[in-house]
């Protein structure tokens, strides 16, 4: 099996002194909006966070602990790693923690990346891939999508001699669409052995669909296939930022010589620890969810607006055929106080919304806000 190539770093100690600075040629993340002046009650619907919020036995373990936060964390999130490895059955020499799945990307540019590398990225995905490679100086190539989809084609026809890394979220957000199991097989069969492929597992515990296997599933024993995995979505625990990544003994071995010492905060290694062994609070959290968007989903067609299958805690709202534009609703929506993502800041698409899945007394709220405006 081929392990992708990536640097050796010799790092000269830091040098006081000087005060110059690079300056970056990228456009910032601009995240969902949490907030709007002058408003006090806020229904969020705009970040893809989990409906049902942190599971009931991560809510009492952290209230009955006793936290020595004089302490400094496990730096190699053991306990963490252990439970991981039972419960997705893989290797826990595999296995990295990090401050979120953000800084695990962050990492791998920051191991494989060098000025003119190149990385492939789907026309629309998450947009830290395309941030932090650009940040070690890569150029990073756009692929188009096919009907909001990512297209294997595309991809492949973009890839040179410089190309490194593919980055594929799946499925994908934002539009909510993924690849099949003979997709990513054919994908990754297709890619140079010495191209590294990145998945992005993030919403994966959404998938029911027949078709569908994870990054995990598929790829645990390819050198060349990196994948990302996460605690915001599913598990509920987007404020304590931490996420995980799985490849190569060889490629972590390298990620744990780069990676801050400390990067994973004591609680946040409990609490997803608990997270992961509550399967009830899991289960009820899929079953709401496909519930739900499949109640907004309908709903919404009456007013000729259309989604994407349900893949994930969100849905991309089509207004192509409907009366009234994406940005319409999403100011008289904000006008009530209900929080839907603009896809136009960052990704650029232009006509559509985000929106993703809440509570039910929140998917109701937005339902009801949505018959007052355009009835």
């Amino acid at each position: 099996m081929t392990t992708p190539k990536f640097k050796k770093f010799k790092i000269e100690a830091y040098k006081p002194g000087k005060s110059k600075f690079k300056k970056f040629k990228i456009e910032a993340y601009k995240p969902g909006k949490s907030k709007f002046k002058k408003l006090k009650k806020i229904i969020k619907l705009s970040a893809n966070e989990s409906a049902l919020g942190m599971s009931p036995r991560v809510a009492k373990i952290i209230s009955n602990q006793k936290l020595n936060l004089e302490r400094y964390p496990d730096g190699k999130s053991e306990l963490l790693r252990k439970e991981i490895s039972k419960k997705y059955k893989c290797n826990f020499e595999k296995i990295i923690c990090g401050a979120g799945s953000d800084e695990i990307i962050q990492m791998i540019c920051q191991l494989f990346l060098k000025p003119k590398d190149q990385v492939v990225v789907p026309q629309y995905s998450f947009l830290m891939y395309r941030i932090y490679a650009n940040i070690v100086g890569a150029k990073v190539v756009f692929a188009k999508e096919i009907n909001f989809k990512v297209s294997i084609t595309e991809i492949i026809k973009k890839v040179t001699k410089n190309t490194k890394i593919v980055f594929v979220a799946n499925p994908n957000n934002p539009t909510g669409t993924y690849l099949t199991k003979k997709e990513i097989i054919e994908l990754r069969k297709k890619l140079n052995k010495r191209i590294l492929l990145v998945i992005d597992d993030a919403y994966a515990e959404y998938m029911k669909n027949e078709d569908y296997k994870s990054g995990l599933e598929l790829f645990k024993n390819m050198d060349n296939v990196f994948i990302l995995r996460t605690f915001s979505k599913i598990f509920g625990l987007a404020s304590l930022r931490v996420g995980w990544g799985y490849g190569s003994k060889k490629i972590i071995n390298a990620l744990n010589i780069i990676k801050p010492p400390f990067n994973v905060s004591h609680i946040a290694q409990l609490a997803a620890t608990e997270a992961l062994k509550d399967k009830k609070f899991i289960d009820q959290s899929i079953k709401h969810n496909f519930l739900f968007a499949k109640k907004i989903k309908t709903y919404l067609e009456q007013y000729q607006i259309f989604s994407n299958s349900i893949s994930a805690n969100f849905l991309l709202l089509d207004f192509k055929n409907c009366k009234h534009t994406a940005k319409y609703l999403y100011e008289k929506l904000k006008q009530r106080g209900i929080i839907v993502r603009s896809t136009e800041d960052g990704y650029h698409i232009r006509n559509k919304l985000r929106l993703t899945i809440g509570s039910k007394q929140e998917n109701l709220a937005f339902m009801n806000a949505v018959k007052n405006i355009l009835n």
